[in-house]
């Protein structure tokens, strides 16, 4: 009976063995409902988030949690423009005025209002890669310091026009507080952007600080994209390993950067 028992005990044990690497200890979060917001490398994943090019699909199957809503758009930028306006009914795929984040959340908002979408617990901002490389479109993005940006904190920003909010860190100070006023008990969570060959390395360094600046102003946490995703620009000039075209993921680059955010957000969760 007792040699039985010890053979049932080894053939578990093989067979854990030969389980996929990550789903030991592997925690699931069925209680969870997280939505997206950001530009191209998120919005690849789709709205369903079942392309294996972007990072969203790679995140979910890692993170597993109850719901994921992707508000994402190819071309958006933080940093709003004089003529941007709220609609909920724009729609781009490039640049374009109203292809902002602060749309993102105004569509977010109007759903969970209107009952299409769960009250997210989580929310990730991806976003900052089309700041810093297309600044000609973006005049205002780096007029401001985040010193500047938050001179005044004894009241939210929220009444302001988003055409009255013209730089990155006011921007993202906007955006974050909107988000905050309307979900105060939703975990917020700001990625800085990756590397990218498509604009020099100095531009988005700035972003990124920028962006993590206001976080902890913000009391956010930031995941540093830079500083674990695996995506070199160096690499990529020299052969396309993470991305398609140096600023857009791969499926390869899109499973390292999922897997990295999940692995930093269960350090961070405060669920």
């Amino acid at each position: 009976m007792e040699k039985s028992a010890n053979k049932i005990i080894v053939i578990l044990f093989l067979l854990l063995l030969l389980l996929p690497a990550g789903t030991l200890g592997q925690k699931r979060h069925g209680d969870l409902d997280i939505a997206l917001l950001g530009d191209s490398n998120t919005w690849i994943a789709g709205d369903d988030c079942s392309q294996p090019k972007g990072w969203p699909y790679w995140f979910e199957k890692k993170f597993q949690p109850r719901s994921i809503a992707n508000y994402s758009r190819s071309g958006a930028t933080w940093t709003n423009t004089a003529n941007t306006v709220r609609s909920l009914e724009a729609y781009s795929e490039i640049l374009d005025d109203n292809n902002v984040v602060y749309n993102q959340i105004a569509r977010l908002i109007a759903d969970v209002d209107n009952g299409g979408t769960a009250a997210p617990q989580v929310i990730i901002i991806s976003a900052g890669t089309n700041d810093a490389w297309f600044q000609k479109r973006r005049p205002g993005v780096f007029s401001e310091t985040p010193a500047q940006a938050f001179a005044n904190t004894d009241a939210l920003i929220t009444g302001l026009k988003p055409s009255e909010v013209l730089s990155l860190a006011l921007s993202v100070r906007y955006g974050c507080e909107l988000l905050m006023l309307r979900f105060p008990d939703a975990q917020i969570v700001l990625l800085t952007p990756t590397q990218a060959t498509v604009c020099g390395y100095n531009p988005i360094r700035e972003t990124a600080d920028i962006i993590e600046e206001c976080g902890r102003r913000l009391s956010i946490a930031t995941i540093a994209m830079e500083g674990g995703s695996g995506t070199y620009r160096a690499i990529e000039y020299v052969k396309k390993t993470h991305t398609s075209d140096g600023a857009h993921t791969n499926p390869d680059g899109a499973r390292r950067h999922g897997y990295f955010i999940a692995n930093q957000l269960e350090s961070i969760l405060l669920f």
